[in-house]
């Protein structure tokens, strides 16, 4: 994402080493535990404290499954997957942006979309395309390398353009914590960040405010469909992971909702309700 994790996601949101799995590693997923891959501090969709919505997504799979969940922590970044589900330490990580090749993915169970942040009491609150002339000459934060910055290249605002890194050890940098204090002080005018990144931030924020970008025209597209991830080779963990989300997903869907995250439909053309 991270896909959009971070995304993108983002778009995509997550890294990984690009090794092949071993063939030995067919086999590996535990029947005593819900094992999760997951970064330890990519707040707010995981967290080593089990508050990021992911986390309360793994206890809701597991306690589906009667099993307890256990974590192999890891930064997302470089060798994310390698690390830990291509090393069998762990058997699924809880959000993977659909169609990675490094992963296999399960059906999607949310889509989301990048989104426009800025203060609810700024000019620039009724902005809901990266085309609004209203951006012009404004400072505006993005992360360097994911699709709206492609998009407001075009919309020529390269100039007006301020790029934090993609991939960075959340233990000791904050992007998207940093972008959203820069809005709240004036540094910068908006920020345009990942939906279940900035969403949930937003959310508890009551000076701030995110605007989903449904109206984009052209490529990349700025919507991801998240998927959970596992081993290549696991056609029946797969399968099960699929059933489970399509007879959970009501509960899913809420707990999502209840952490801000901003749902569209499968084309990201419309908020879902």
């Amino acid at each position: 994402m991270r896909h959009a994790r971070a995304a993108l996601l983002a778009a995509a949101l997550l890294a990984a080493g690009t090794q092949a799995a071993p063939a030995q590693l067919a086999e590996l997923r535990s029947t005593t535990a819900f094992r999760v891959c997951a970064d330890p501090a990519a707040d707010p969709l995981s967290s080593q404290d089990g508050s990021g919505f992911e986390n309360k997504l793994a206890e809701l799979m597991a306690a589906k499954l009667g099993l307890p969940v256990e974590y192999s922590w890891f930064p997302q970044g470089s060798g994310f997957i390698r690390r830990t589900l291509r090393a069998g330490t762990c058997d699924v990580v809880m959000g993977y942006a659909q169609g990675d090749e490094l992963v296999q993915n399960t059906n999607h169970y949310y889509t989301s979309v990048y989104g426009i942040v800025t203060r609810k009491d700024g000019e620039l609150a009724g902005v809901d395309r990266l085309t609004d002339p209203a951006l012009k000459d404004r400072q505006l934060g993005v992360v360097a390398g994911t699709p709206p910055a492609t998009h407001m290249a075009r919309a020529g605002l390269a100039k007006d353009m301020r790029g934090w890194d993609l991939f960075v050890d959340r233990r000791v940098e904050n992007p998207v914590g940093d972008m959203l204090a820069a809005v709240k002080d004036g540094t910068l005018d908006a920020a345009v960040l990942w939906g279940p990144l900035a969403g949930p931030l937003v959310k508890a924020d009551p000076e701030l405010q995110f605007t989903p970008l449904l109206k984009e025209e052209g490529g990349p597209k700025l919507f991801y469909r998240i998927t959970m991830g596992v081993r290549p080779s696991e056609q029946d963990w797969k399968r099960e992971l699929n059933s489970l989300i399509r007879r959970n997903q009501a509960e899913i869907d809420a707990i999502l909702h209840q952490a801000g995250v901003p749902l569209v439909d499968d084309f990201g053309k419309a908020l879902k309700p």
